[in-house]
């Protein structure tokens, strides 16, 4: 089967225009934008200073409200997606047109994906700007990859949302699986790994914890951000349980693009049916 491209365009940019007139990709942006700032200039406020005080830090504070943002953001962006468009009865009217369900799905997609990363691209891009004075080469390259990985993160988490679109039957469930996925990744995942480590000693699961951490997106972008600052991985403690093999920036790239590419996958299999 042939995928026709202006299809998905066309499916794509309604879906980005939609977004931009609801004024949801300002809010977003206008949102990261000013916690990066706050915590870029008031992140050690507790400690007794105030003001920018490294790259490094900045990035440690941001990951950690990234991994609760975005995840977020993106679940909710994408959850009706679909089953929005089945319980309005919009869904059998595009499908009679000549447009395949794999090219409705990709462009749905490809949309919300697009909107989501101008929004990110443009929110921390706008406080990176105002810190440029205050950043060298290699500052500014750690940050550059920090908002690629938070693309990242949020494609994937868009591909869960979009899956979680076409398995469920209606909205509410898949609201219901959207916030319980959220949940599991964000807050709950990390709990039962730590619990076992603790339960047994340490003595059983140590050597399989790294790569049972490449399960959760997540735990993958806290490590492409954190692992690669010896400030930073020294106090997130990833140095000592984390391979430095395995913290390869291509491996956990790859990653990230199977967490994108999987969801989506059982995402397009499934609607085909």
């Amino acid at each position: 089967m042939t995928l026709e491209l202006r299809q998905i365009a066309i499916i794509a940019g309604k879906e980005f225009r939609d977004r931009l007139r609801n004024r949801w990709v300002l809010a977003v942006a206008l949102i990261f934008t000013a916690f990066a700032l706050v915590i870029a200039y008031f992140g050690a406020a507790q400690q007794g200073s105030v003001g920018f005080s490294s790259i490094e830090l900045t990035i440690a504070s941001l990951v950690s409200l990234v991994i609760y943002l975005i995840p977020l953001i993106s679940l909710v962006l994408g959850f009706d997606a679909i089953v929005g468009e089945r319980e309005r009865g919009s869904l059998e009217l595009l499908l009679s047109m000549p447009l395949t369900r794999l090219e409705l799905l990709l462009g749905k997609y490809l949309g919300l994906a697009a909107a989501l990363t101008v929004s990110t691209v443009v929110g921390f891009g706008l406080a990176g700007a105002i810190l440029t004075a205050r950043l060298d080469a290699n500052a500014l390259f750690h940050y550059a990859g920090f908002m690629l990985s938070s693309v990242l993160l949020g494609m994937a988490f868009l591909s869960l949302a979009l899956m979680i679109s076409v398995l469920s039957a209606d909205r509410t469930r898949a609201s219901g699986l959207a916030i319980a996925l959220w949940f599991f990744f964000v807050l709950v995942f990390d709990l039962l790994l730590l619990g076992a480590l603790v339960a047994t000693g340490g003595q059983y699961g140590g050597e399989i914890f790294p790569w049972l951490m490449l399960l959760n997106p997540t735990d993958v972008f806290r490590v492409l951000n954190v692992f690669s600052l010896d400030e930073v991985s020294t106090l997130y403690g990833l140095a000592t349980v984390f391979p430095a093999g395995l913290a390869a920036l291509w491996k956990l790239g790859m990653v990230m693009v199977i967490w994108i590419a999987a969801p989506l996958g059982v995402a397009a299999w499934r609607f085909k049916q």
